[in-house]
């Protein structure tokens, strides 16, 4: 029996191009019913793809593209994205960022998520940037709590540090998005900081990003309806 889809699972379309986005999503059917489109599908028709999936399929749309800029252009960006009817949009945590994208984003719907440190980087990748001082999720609540500040409506950070994120007071309301999800047994691709679906929901995620161990998968709505399993058990385990 297949489970109904859950929006709590974003299937990322880090796929070659747009035809294989379709293809995925047509495999993937009504199992899934929220995509993730980054930065490299976006000069390959990204937006076409997202307006295919949202006003002809229904589907909710998270634009990954993790905008930094100076404040008039983020604000100038973020109107423009709104129009698409889009329903996440990532931008760099710096509040002057944040603030900016919520300024562009006003009289609109689109939630803006504000990412951390990207999960594919660790302390030795933060030394190489001059990235100050500090233990990876000392730095990611931090920056956390003042995206929250400068009024981001989401984070995006790795699971390992969900539950630290929940903990702290203003993220009641506020929304936690996981990449860096792998099933167990998955391969980690370039990701360093990882949990399985189960955890990152029962640590506080409200939604978990997955891709690879989907669309690489020889049957990807099998997949898709596993970490669905996944997420359900964590579901009944905080509700036992």
């Amino acid at each position: 029996m297949s489970l109904p889809a859950d929006d709590r699972l974003i299937v990322a379309l880090d796929v070659p191009n747009v035809i294989a986005g379709l293809e995925l999503a047509q495999t993937l059917g009504d199992a899934v019913s929220f995509y993730k489109i980054g930065l490299g599908m976006l000069t390959g028709g990204g937006l076409a793809l997202a307006n295919e999936l949202k006003q002809d399929q229904g589907k909710r749309i998270f634009l990954d593209m993790k905008l930094f800029d100076i404040g008039a252009t983020v604000e100038a960006a973020v109107r423009g994205f709104a129009q698409f009817d889009i329903d996440f949009l990532t931008v760099h945590g710096d509040p002057h960022v944040v603030r900016a994208a919520k300024q562009g984003a006003a009289g609109s719907d689109l939630k803006i998520l504000a990412v951390t440190i990207l999960t594919s980087l660790d302390r030795a990748d933060l030394d190489a940037s001059m990235i100050r001082d500090g233990a990876v999720p000392d730095l990611v609540v931090e920056r956390a709590g003042r995206a929250f500040d400068a009024g981001a409506d989401g984070i995006i950070a790795s699971p390992q540090e969900a539950a630290a994120i929940r903990a702290l007071p203003e993220s009641q309301g506020r929304l936690i998005v996981t990449p860096g999800v792998r099933p167990s047994g998955a391969a980690l691709g370039d990701q360093k900081r990882v949990a399985t679906p189960q955890s990152a929901i029962q640590d506080g995620a409200d939604h978990i990003v997955v891709g690879r161990p989907i669309w690489q998968d020889k049957d990807p709505k099998s997949a898709a309806q596993s970490i669905l399993a996944q997420m359900n058990a964590a579901h009944s385990h905080q509700t036992m």
